[in-house]
């Protein structure tokens, strides 16, 4: 428990208990959450007298509420849209919802789960955008869980490829039916007969070939034959009952979790059963919440959110993992002893100082720092999956945000190496990696990543490239520049900041990289300058990019050619 809670079941102030805990030379605050033993020597020392019980006993199972049949009603579907990379799942997602999401995506590839509601004659419908990428499937098995009927994305011009047979394994695991879109059926080499033979040949055989799986032409891009499908995903979702009871507590399952800047942790839910309210108590995984906030998939704040409804959460105390479930609950306290205890069962399944003694194996440690939650999972299982007899890959750790100094001290401890995915290290974290020799690789696509890897593997060389960061500056102020757009006052904060020869730039927001490419004017007053020195201010702007905000960092560096050894 935490010593708010130690001071609310001894009936003391708080201040009285971090006083105590001060003359033991423990210096804590009101949320840092107190071992047994510290919290049972404190407790008797107040003349408390204190139960030992086992996880077991303590684990309260959350109330069942009693359904009346008569209370469930339909609910909208929920569709989960898979197939293989560059097949158009996106671009089709995008045509239905008449918005733009693959051009958001690093080299045009969506590399997080984004859930969409639509409202199609009347009828509302949940989409699930699920990565192509094979490295994301455990993504994909993720959205198949969760989902009333799966659309597969075929393209016409290119078949059934390695990811379209995973996606249709993960439909069979999960037991929901396939409706088939074959997509691009507008290029001239398309052959969607080609498509329908190679399906049946995976026990997918096409209606008009008297199969049972419904399959329609489609072509995304010019929106033919749309409609056709959203028919078809209606009569097929129409085959299931599915209800839900919106009068009961909320249930919901994770999809992604990120740690927003002056939001703190979000979670994108899915609500399965019952009504989610601003202001309910909850608990998922490993931590409680009450929530703050309920955002729609188009940005707009909500009040409720009723069964199959994706929505943003606000009001974690921590980070969920994907696929955690959420239950809304009465009582905050036992939500949060249930959390505390499942945090110390965790605790338990780590050790981060086992060494591995395998023979004369080689091992290669890995930290993982990503943007997203989903993201560092997925690396994760990933790169475990890379190593063989002579080189083993070992995943130490894993997280979301900034890479930190702690992140650093744990890969000297350990000899490892970090890589950053859509992440920088902060100003402490990337003076001490200097220190300690550690390295850390940053990457925003994660073919580079694997691929990297492997060749690291191969004899455990080094890379071929190395970045040199030139310098930092803070942005302190954004100001609109004719003909030009949006423009960063900014101080050096350490280097110098130059866009003489090949030096690149990126933005970072947060710890995460908005932006990376070239400076496009460096100013002093009025006057352009190649470089600008510490605790010098200048005026930056980036080439073909102008979203700065005040408290952005800019970094200059060059990519160096190191010889491999």
């Amino acid at each position: 428990m935490t010593v708010k809670d130690l001071a609310e079941k001894i009936e003391v102030k708080a201040k009285e208990v971090l006083k105590k805990l001060m003359e033991k030379r423990m210096v804590l605050t009101i949320n840092t959450t107190l071992d047994t033993e510290t919290a049972t020597m404190i407790a008797r020392e107040f003349g408390a007298d204190v139960k030992m019980r086992t996880f077991e006993e303590e684990m309260v199972v959350l109330e069942s509420e009693v359904i009346d049949p008569g209370d469930l009603v339909p609910r909208a579907p929920v569709v989960t849209v898979l197939g293989h990379v560059d097949h158009g799942k996106t671009t089709l997602l995008d045509a239905i919802r008449e918005t733009r999401v693959a051009e958001q995506e690093a080299g045009g590839i969506t590399q997080h789960i984004g859930a969409y509601a639509a409202e199609i004659d009347g009828r509302r419908i949940v989409f699930l955008d699920t990565p192509g990428h094979e490295a994301f499937t455990m993504m994909r098995a993720r959205g198949a869980s969760v989902t009333d009927v799966v659309v597969l994305v075929v393209a016409a011009d290119d078949g059934v490829m390695p990811q379209t047979q995973e996606a249709i394994d993960h439909a069979r695991v999960a037991d929901v039916p396939i409706l088939v879109a074959i997509n691009k059926i507008d290029k001239s080499d398309a052959n969607p007969e080609r498509v329908k033979q190679e399906l049946a040949e995976r026990e997918l055989t096409p209606e008009d070939w008297g199969g049972q799986t419904v399959m329609v032409p489609v072509s995304a891009k010019k929106r033919d034959n749309l409609d056709t499908l959203l028919e078809m995903i209606l009569l097929v979702t129409e085959l299931g009952e599915h209800k839900a009871n919106p009068k009961r507590m909320a249930t919901g399952a994770v999809l992604e979790a990120k740690v927003d800047r002056g939001r703190g942790p979000v979670a994108t839910i899915l609500v399965q059963d019952g009504t989610l309210h601003v202001g309910d108590n909850f608990i998922v995984g490993t931590h409680v919440g009450r929530v703050r906030a309920l955002i729609d998939d188009r940005g707009q704040p909500l009040k409720e959110a009723e069964p199959s409804s994706p929505v943003e959460v606000l009001g974690l105390t921590g980070l969920p993992q994907p696929g955690d479930a959420l239950q809304v609950v009465a009582d905050a306290a036992k939500a949060r002893q249930i959390a505390l205890l499942r945090q110390n069962q965790a605790k338990t399944l780590e050790s981060l100082q086992q060494q591995l003694a395998e023979g004369e194996a080689k091992e290669l440690p890995i930290i993982i720092k990503a943007d997203v939650q989903g993201s560092a999972e997925v690396l994760a299982e990933s790169l475990a999956k890379l190593g063989d007899e002579r080189v083993k890959i070992r995943i130490i750790h894993t997280g979301v945000g900034a890479i930190s100094e702690w992140d650093v001290l744990l890969a000297s401890t350990s000899n490892a190496i970090i890589i950053g995915f859509n992440v920088r290290p902060d100003r402490n974290a990337a003076g001490v990696a200097e220190r300690e020799g550690v390295d850390i690789r940053k990457h925003s696509v994660i073919y580079n990543v694997t691929d990297e890897l492997k060749k690291a593997m191969t004899g455990l060389l080094e890379p071929t490239t190395r970045e040199r960061q030139l310098g930092l500056a803070e942005v302190r102020e954004v100001f609109k520049v004719p003909k030009i757009g949006l423009a960063a006052g900014c101080i050096v904060t350490d280097g110098s900041i130059t866009r003489a020869g090949d030096a690149q730039a990126r933005l970072v927001r947060d710890g995460v990289i908005v932006h990376e490419g070239r400076i496009g004017s460096l100013r002093r007053f009025k006057d352009d300058v190649n470089e600008v020195k510490t605790g010098i201010e200048c005026g930056i702007t980036f080439e073909r990019f102008s979203d700065i905000k005040t408290g952005d960092v800019i970094e200059a560096f060059t990519v160096e050619k190191v010889a491999t050894v």
